[in-house]
């Protein structure tokens, strides 16, 4: 049976932070991000509050999908550096009281990889999935062996055998889940996971972890491989952490997964309660997403009710068995400062995200508040639609003012990819020098969710006014408002223990609301008044 425990008690607590390991900081010049450059910059990471690091793959590729491409799982890419490399920067960040963890790629390699390499030359070899005649979607073989093979994503990456919930006898290739093949990679899959875990990495974040097991209605067959490898690692490793990149929290979940991200897709809503906050049509978008006006626009024509009723869902099933993880943005999906979005609309975002019952997880640059950058040219593998570049994601850190932001001494035609052209973008060390900049509210927003449990992934909350603003009550005892347009807003509040909050002298000790952290909300006589692009947290009294 499956432990019903919902992880690692560090869990609970932790703010993540997403690095894409090519962008975040060049050590060596070569223009291209790597593990010491994290190293360097451990310390911004500790000031900032953050706990637990994801890497993207970091493994030996030949990098058509960024690293998704693997090559040898338990190898890093020498543009990243070394086995040593990556071990010091892991001894490092645990100096820092920082958790790393890796992004495994378990449902497909590189067609490059040894295992595909030899099964494309040996018909006995059930890696990978064979079929003896054209069928659709399948790539033809590469090696002496007839016939095609089934990707799982790009043409570049075979899918591994994991077997088929349903066979047929005019499909042959449709292999059990325990056939030979799919024991083996299995029993891989486990290995690989058993040597990082020994050398200090926390735990996985698992890319398309709902792929492995094919025509698998329910995803029955691909629950019961996650729950029998969560269970391995509960007994082997039990302060590990297991996420899944599978967009629907309550199936995760229930398959064994520690914890889930709400995605820009995934579940029967295919990823709505993100994009429903985020999404404003700009940078990454997929020609068939129908959505009204996101609620964190300017104009104020959204509503927060999908993402509520969506949380409210799957908090209830998921609830003493795992965690949701809520992101500002990742390396697929467009960061929040995208298209009309400006500056300004940010802090909001942040306050919501850190005062909501799920686990934060910052995509690295969302903290100053970088911004997508469109037009960028097709980089490893970055487009997927004619209006999705995920590059526009993945550009450089910016770490200072200069003509490579403190990224790279790299001349700027050799970065990975381009920094930010805008003269005004924004940079941690500009940033840090002002006490007013995102990056400080950001920082102590996260201060204040440590300071305040009831602030965090646990604790209870009651939604007062879904609308503009959208107020919420946390643990019953801390009251919450975030206005993201750009009109103030205002909305009467029956039951406050006081009133004439968040003026700036804020109340006295007999008030019955103490100020947090207040941009532009005030509490007098009953109602809320919030300005445009506005936040507020206090403590009930």
């Amino acid at each position: 049976m499956t432990s019903t425990r919902p992880g690692p008690d560090w869990l609970a607590d932790a703010v993540l932070y997403q690095i894409y390991p090519q962008s975040f900081a060049d050590s060596d010049g070569d223009g291209v991000g790597d593990f010491a450059g994290i190293a360097e910059h451990l310390d911004h990471l500790a000031w900032l509050g953050v706990d637990t690091v994801w890497l993207n793959p970091c493994f030996a590729s030949p990098f058509r999908d960024a690293g998704y491409d693997v090559t040898d799982y338990l190898t890093p890419a020498p543009r990243y550096g070394t086995a040593e490399d990556l071990a010091a920067l892991v001894e490092a960040a645990r100096g820092k009281g920082i958790r790393v963890l890796l992004d495994l790629v378990a449902g497909h390699t590189s067609d490059r990889h040894p295992w595909f390499l030899a099964s494309a030359e040996d018909p006995s070899d059930h890696r990978y999935i064979w079929s003896d005649r054209p069928v659709d979607g399948f790539v033809a073989s590469p090696g002496s062996r007839p016939g095609w093979y089934r990707p799982n994503f790009f043409d570049c990456q075979p899918a591994l055998n994991f077997g088929y919930a349903r066979s047929s006898p005019a499909e042959p290739w449709r292999q059990a889940v325990d056939a030979d093949g799919p024991r083996a990679n299995r029993a891989a899959l486990r290995g690989i996971m058993a040597h990082w875990l020994g050398l200090g990495i926390s735990g996985f974040r698992v890319d398309m972890a709902y792929s492995l097991v094919k025509d698998d209605p329910g995803t029955v067959e691909t629950a019961k491989l996650w729950t029998e490898l969560r269970d391995w690692l509960d007994r082997t490793h039990p302060e590990a952490a297991l996420l899944a990149e599978w967009g629907d929290p309550a199936t995760a979940v229930a398959a064994g997964f520690h914890a889930d991200f709400f995605l820009h897709f995934g579940g029967a809503d295919h990823g709505l309660p993100l994009r429903s906050l985020w999404n404003n049509n700009g940078g990454t978008v997929e020609e068939f997403w129908r959505q009204e006006a996101c609620y964190f626009e300017a104009e104020g024509r959204g509503t927060p009710l999908p993402f509520l009723e969506a949380w409210r869902s799957a908090a209830e099933l998921t609830e003493g068995n795992g965690r949701i993880v809520l992101p500002t943005a990742n390396h697929d999906f467009s960061r929040l400062a995208t298209g009309p979005r400006t500056a300004e609309q940010l802090a909001p975002a942040f306050a919501f995200l850190l005062t909501w019952p799920t686990l934060p997880a910052v995509y690295y640059g969302d903290e100053i508040g970088m911004r997508y950058l469109p037009g960028l040219p097709d980089t490893e593998g970055s487009v997927l639609g004619p209006r999705f570049n995920r590059a526009g994601s993945r550009t450089p850190m910016q770490w200072t003012p200069g003509p490579t932001a403190g990224f790279s001494g790299a001349a700027p035609e050799r970065l990975y990819l381009p920094v930010d052209p805008d003269p005004h973008r924004p940079d941690v060390l500009s940033q840090r020098a002002d006490p007013t900049s995102l990056l400080h509210g950001v920082r102590r927003l996260i201060a204040l969710r440590r300071a305040h449990p009831g602030l965090g992934s646990t604790g209870e909350v009651e939604v007062r006014h879904a609308g503009y603003p959208l107020v919420y009550t946390r643990a019953g005892r801390y009251l919450v408002a975030v206005n993201p347009r750009r009109e103030p807003a205002s909305v009467r509040l029956s039951g406050l223990p006081g009133e004439d909050a968040g003026r700036p002298e804020g109340p006295g000790p007999a008030g019955g609301l103490r100020p947090l952290e207040v941009r532009g909300v005030r509490v007098a006589d009953g109602e809320l008044r919030a300005d445009g692009f506005s936040y507020g947290v206090f403590e009930l009294r």
